[in-house]
C-alpha cells in the first residue's frame, strides 16, 4: 500500500521561500563582513602609527572575536525577526487563498449561493474575489435557467404527445379517427412540435452568432409598415387597437429585413398575447442618441420589476406576464435578443408593474 504524499500548501511554500531569502542574505552579509572587515581594520591600524607586532596581533584577534560575536548575535536576531515576519506574511496571504479554494470547491459541488470574502491583501486579490463571485452568480443563474428549461420543455412536449398518443390508442382500439376534425387536431399538434423544434434551433443558432444575415440598407419605415400590416388582422380579431408612428427623415439601417421583420413580429405577437380586448399596441420609430430606436408599447398585463432582467432568457416565464395560459414557447424574446445583438444593437424591456403595460425597445446603429 503506497502512502499518499502530502502536498505543501501555499503558506508553507511562501514561508520556505522567504526563509531561503533570509538565509542567503545573512550568509552573504557574513561573508562580506569576514572578507572586507579585517582588511579595512588593518588599514586603520597602519594609519594610526607604529605598533608592535604582538599588539597588532592581539588587537586583530580582539577585533575578529568581537566581530564574530556581534555579527553572529545580530544575524540570529535578524533571522528570528525575519522568520516571524515571513510566517505572518505567508499566513496572511495563504489564508484568503485557502478560503477562495474552499468556496471554489463548494461551487464545484453545486452550491452556487456561496461567495468569497474580500481578501483585503491587495487590489489584485480583491479583483479576483469579485470576479469569482460574479462567475458563481452567473453559474447559479445558468443552473436555474437550465432547470426551468427542462421543466418548461417537458410541459411543451407533453400536451401534443399526449394528444397524438390518445388518437393512436383510439385507432388501435378500432375507433375511426380518419375524419377531417381528427386530422386537423393531429396536424395542429405536429405543427406545434415542429415549431418548438424550429424555435430551439433558431435561438441556438442566433446565440452562437451562426445566423446567415443578408444585410442591406433597409428603410425603417418599410420594416415597421410590413410588421404592422402582418399583425393588424390578429389585433382586429382580438379587439386590440394597433397604431404606429414613424419620425420623418430616419436613416436606413444595415440589416437583414427578414430577420428584423421576425424580431418585430415576435414583439407584436408578444404584445397581442398580453393585451386584453379594448387595449392598445403602439409601434414607434425615431432617432435617439445617434441610433435608430423602435419601441413596441402595449397597455396589457405589465411585468413585475423582478422579472424584467430575465425576460430574454430562453424559456423564462414570469408568473403574471408570461404564463403558459397566454401560449407561446417561451423562446420568442430570446430569439429577439439574439438577432438584435447579431445586428450590433440592443433590446430592453420596461414596465411600471403588473396591469400597467410594457414597452420593448430596440436600438440599432443607423447608417451615416
Amino acid at each position: 500500500m503506497t502512502r499518499r504524499r502530502r502536498r505543501v500548501g501555499l503558506g508553507g511554500r511562501l514561508f520556505a521561500a522567504q526563509t531561503l531569502v533570509v538565509l542567503v542574505g545573512a550568509s552573504t552579509a557574513g561573508l562580506v563582513a569576514v572578507a572586507v572587515g579585517p582588511t579595512i581594520f588593518r588599514d586603520h591600524l597602519h594609519h594610526a602609527g607604529t605598533i608592535s607586532a604582538e599588539a597588532s596581533r592581539h588587537v586583530e584577534e580582539a577585533y575578529a572575536s568581537a566581530s564574530a560575536v556581534s555579527l553572529g548575535v545580530a544575524m540570529l536576531c535578524a533571522l528570528a525577526a525575519a522568520l516571524a515576519v515571513s510566517a505572518y506574511v505567508a499566513r496572511r496571504v495563504a489564508r484568503p487563498i485557502g478560503e477562495l479554494a474552499r468556496v471554489a470547491a463548494e461551487v464545484t459541488d453545486g452550491r452556487y449561493e456561496v461567495r468569497a470574502p474580500a481578501p483585503g491583501i491587495g487590489a489584485e486579490f480583491d479583483t479576483v474575489a469579485v470576479a469569482f463571485n460574479i462567475m458563481a452568480g452567473r453559474l447559479g443563474d445558468v443552473e436555474g435557467t437550465r432547470r426551468r428549461l427542462l421543466g418548461d420543455l417537458g410541459h411543451e412536449l407533453r400536451t401534443p404527445i399526449a394528444t397524438i398518443e390518445a388518437y393512436l390508442e383510439a385507432a388501435e382500439d378500432g375507433v375511426g379517427v380518419d375524419d377531417e376534425d381528427t386530422l386537423t387536431v393531429l396536424r395542429t399538434q405536429t405543427a406545434r412540435l415542429r415549431r418548438l423544434a424550429e424555435d430551439l434551433t433558431a435561438v441556438a443558432r442566433a446565440e452562437e452568432a451562426r445566423l446567415d444575415l443578408d444585410r442591406r440598407p433597409t428603410a425603417v419605415v418599410d420594416l415597421v409598415d410590413a410588421a404592422v400590416a402582418a399583425a393588424r388582422p390578429g389585433c382586429t380579431a382580438r379587439g386590440v387597437t394597433l397604431t404606429h408612428r414613424i419620425a420623418a427623415g430616419l436613416p436606413t439601417v444595415d440589416a437583414d429585413p427578414q430577420r428584423l421583420g421576425q424580431v418585430l413580429g415576435n414583439l407584436l405577437d408578444n404584445a397581442l398575447r398580453h393585451t386584453p380586448p379594448g387595449g392598445a399596441v403602439t409601434v414607434t420609430a425615431d432617432r435617439h442618441d445617434g441610433c435608430i430606436r423602435i419601441q413596441v408599447t402595449d397597455t396589457g398585463d405589465g411585468i413585475a420589476a423582478e422579472h424584467l432582467p430575465h425576460l430574454f432568457e430562453r424559456f423564462y416565464r414570469a408568473d403574471a406576464a408570461r404564463n403558459r395560459g397566454h401560449g407561446g414557447s417561451g423562446i420568442g424574446l430570446a430569439i429577439v435578443r439574439a438577432i438584435v445583438v447579431d445586428h450590433g444593437g440592443r433590446v430592453a424591456a420596461a414596465s411600471d408593474g403588473p396591469g400597467r403595460g410594457a414597452t420593448f425597445t430596440i436600438t440599432l446603429p443607423g447608417s451615416p
